[in-house]
């Protein structure tokens, strides 16, 4: 796997002088959700991070809760320039979750969103990092402000309901990364998480790939050939459009990096409306059970 988007603890723990540099073109950012890090088994930012570390939660600098959107992209050049981050500084984003990088790669789609062009993130996450015994800081770095111009936004990796719309009519093949209790209606969101929908079940036509399914027991990525096998298994093999989708477009957006980044497949979209949407949607059609 290309490491111009995935890259090792080991590979960050040589550079770790690096990200520590004011003057360096290289930034790591811990992108978590802080309701869910209270919930977790990983170290929370304050107390103990990858030395170097920005923290950006995810909801204050990917989204706008106002509109139900992401940030803007005015918002995300602000932000990222105050943490002494420019167009062309090497971003590596990393997490924990229920799952690993659950939050840091919704970061991760964002910056390619607004055309970030050297953005990767470490396998296997925050979790990995801390249960190895690789070095944490409880030091909040201070970078010089830099001015960083977002470019875009690409369209071509986001989705909307009309896209879905689309998708069902033609057979586009959609990929629904919940768990299988959600995807079949047993449930309608992860428990002790608020973003929920009137509705349970999932879009016609969809197959589920649960998130747990891509992953190693240490956290980690499967193999590509282990990736492809279980997105083909699917109905997905990167000869058409694909489009992503869960509950709000963070776990959507790990299997969007699976399928785009690294196997490479050309045409696949993030749904970020996801099932928060379209659960909500008077008249939109769903299906329930397996």
């Amino acid at each position: 796997m290309s490491e111009d988007v995935l890259v090792t603890a080991d590979w960050v723990e040589e550079r770790l002088d690096t990200f520590q540099d004011d003057d360096s073109d290289h930034r790591l950012v811990e992108i978590n959700n802080p309701t869910v890090t209270d919930e977790s088994e990983y170290t929370p930012y304050e107390e103990g991070h990858i030395p170097g570390a920005l923290n950006f939660e995810w909801d204050a600098v990917f989204t706008d809760e106002t509109e139900r959107d992401i940030v803007s992209k005015e918002d995300f050049a602000a932000r990222n320039g105050e943490g002494g981050i420019d167009a062309d500084t090497t971003v590596v984003v990393y997490g924990g979750g229920r799952v690993p990088n659950w939050f840091a790669l919704f970061g991760y789609w964002i910056y390619k969103y607004y055309g970030h062009d050297d953005i990767r993130v470490i396998d296997g996450g925050k979790g990995y990092w801390v249960e190895n015994d690789y070095p944490l800081s409880t030091e909040e770095p201070e970078f010089t402000p830099r001015d960083y111009e977002a470019r875009g936004p690409f369209e071509s990796v986001r989705a909307y309901k009309d896209d879905i719309d689309k998708a069902i009519e033609e057979g586009i093949p959609m990929v629904d990364v919940r768990s299988p209790e959600e995807f079949s209606g047993e449930v309608i969101a992860p428990e002790g998480l608020n973003e929920t929908a009137q509705r349970g079940g999932h879009i016609p036509g969809a197959s589920n790939v649960p998130i747990g399914t891509t992953l190693n027991e240490d956290g980690t990525f499967k193999s590509a050939d282990e990736l492809r096998e279980l997105y083909g298994d699917a109905g997905v093999d990167g000869d058409e459009s694909t489009i992503t989708y869960c509950r709000v477009g963070e776990r959507s957006s790990i299997e969007w990096f699976l399928l785009h980044e690294l196997l490479g497949y050309d045409d696949v979209r993030n749904y970020d409306g996801s099932w928060t949407e379209w659960g909500n949607l008077v008249g939109a059609p769903i299906e329930t059970g397996e």
